[in-house]
Order: structure tokens, then C-alpha cells, then sequence
């Protein structure tokens, strides 16, 4: 049996995610459980968390919820792509607010999905989390953002190295694109938006499934860069 973990599993990639594994029945038995705030009825187990929860009593929820979906088997790969976009620079009357979202959005949910990793994922497994391409430069419009992203990508480094607690040869990375074609990145953009440099998230659903069947490779401990020009989608390891 192989089984899947999708942490976000109810937002717009995460549903990409959850339907991209069923729709291809990965390896023998695909059992797909999404872990977020609400229920993706195309998952065959559910964990819910509560927004009111602290980041400690959701790790404890995660972690029960991921135990009893999966009995005594493992998951082949945990799959983190929850989060969110806030803007504002330190003057910005909603900065120490949207900062705290977006730490909860980003971190909380990159360290509770590296948590359910080191208990649940199978030996060779793989992690991966979310984080984004403008953090690996200053991000002065979007100072929470930034921080909460760049975060993810030292969390990265941490869990690839000796001694992080994941089990033996397990792969971690983060993907970093750079805007996701969303309806909710839709609805907000400019009207002279150039969506050839959108990533679809078929693009992206498609690669990790790549990635967690080993048809397609990373180095752990590597970040991987996603960007689109011209609607074509190339993923590089920083």
C-alpha cells in the first residue's frame, strides 16, 4: 500500500494534489489523506484542524489524525502546500498582523508537516514544503511573507541534516515559485497581468507526483526554484 499525505489538502493546489494521486491510482493502493481546516471529500481520510487551535494542540491533532489514517503503515510522501500572501512593509498599519499570518500560514504549517514526516514518513520517503522564489532576496512590500518563506527554506537545510529526526533517507525540499495561477491570484490581478508567467497548478501537481513516484529526482536539502515564461514551467535546484 502507498500512501500520501497532503497538508493544505483543501486549498487550491492541495486539491490539485489530492485529485492528481487518486486519478492515478500511484503504485498499488493510493491512500490520500489531506490535513487542513476543512474536508476534501476527494481524500479518502481527513484530518481537521482548528484555526483556533495553538500551533502545539494542531501538532497534536496532525499527528493523531495521520496515525489513525494510516494503522500501521507509512506514508511515501508528506506534502506541504499550505499558505497564504499578506503585503506590507514595517510602516503598514496591518504589518505586526499580517506578519503573524503569515507565519502561522507558512512556519506552523512547514514544522507541524515536518513533525507528521518525522513519525509517519517511510524510510526514502519525501518531504516537501512551500516556500517562495522573492524570498531569497529582500521583500520590502511584503516583509511577513518574506520572513515566513524564508523560514521554510532554512527548515529545509535543518531537516536535510544529520541528526533532523526524519527517518533514514528521506528526501526534503521546498518548491519556491514565484505566483501560482490561482482564481483566488486571478481575481486580484491587474488588468495588464501577464499569465504566461503564471505557474498552472497542474504544472506543479504534476511535478511533485514526479517527485514523490521517483520518476523525476531532487537533491535533499536543495530548494527548487519554479518559474514560467511564456506558459512553459522549469524547475531548477539553488
Amino acid at each position: 500500500m502507498s500512501n500520501v499525505v497532503v497538508y493544505g489538502g483543501a486549498g487550491a493546489l492541495g486539491r490539485h494534489l489530492v485529485s492528481k494521486f487518486t486519478a492515478n491510482n500511484w503504485r498499488i493502493v493510493q491512500t490520500v489523506t489531506s490535513i487542513d481546516l476543512v474536508k476534501n471529500d476527494n481524500a479518502k481520510h481527513n484530518v481537521l484542524l482548528s484555526i483556533d487551535a495553538s500551533l502545539e494542540e494542531q501538532a497534536k491533532a496532525a499527528l493523531e489524525g495521520v496515525s489513525q489514517a494510516l494503522g500501521s503503515g507509512k506514508a511515501d510522501a508528506v506534502l506541504c502546500v499550505a499558505g497564504g500572501w499578506a503585503g506590507g512593509n514595517a510602516k503598514s498599519t496591518d504589518f505586526i498582523n499580517n506578519s503573524d499570518l503569515m507565519i502561522k500560514q507558512s512556519v506552523n504549517s512547514s514544522l507541524i508537516a515536518s513533525n507528521v514526516a518525522a513519525h509517519h514518513l517511510a524510510s526514502n520517503g519525501l518531504l516537501s514544503l512551500t516556500g517562495a522564489l522573492a524570498a531569497e532576496q529582500g521583500t520590502p512590500g511584503m516583509i511577513g511573507y518574506g520572513i515566513a518563506k524564508a523560514a521554510v527554506h532554512q527548515l529545509v537545510k535543518s531537516l536535510a541534516a544529520d541528526g533532523s529526526g526524519l527517518p533514514q533517507g528521506a528526501v526534503v525540499t521546498a518548491i519556491l515559485p514565484v505566483t501560482l495561477d490561482t482564481p483566488m491570484n486571478r481575481k486580484f490581478a491587474a488588468a495588464d497581468t501577464d499569465f504566461s508567467t503564471w505557474t498552472p497548478l497542474d504544472d506543479v501537481s504534476d511535478h511533485l507526483f514526479a517527485l514523490a513516484s521517483k520518476t523525476a529526482k531532487i537533491t535533499s536539502g536543495k530548494l527548487l526554484s519554479v518559474t514560467t515564461e511564456k506558459g512553459q514551467t522549469s524547475y531548477n535546484e539553488l
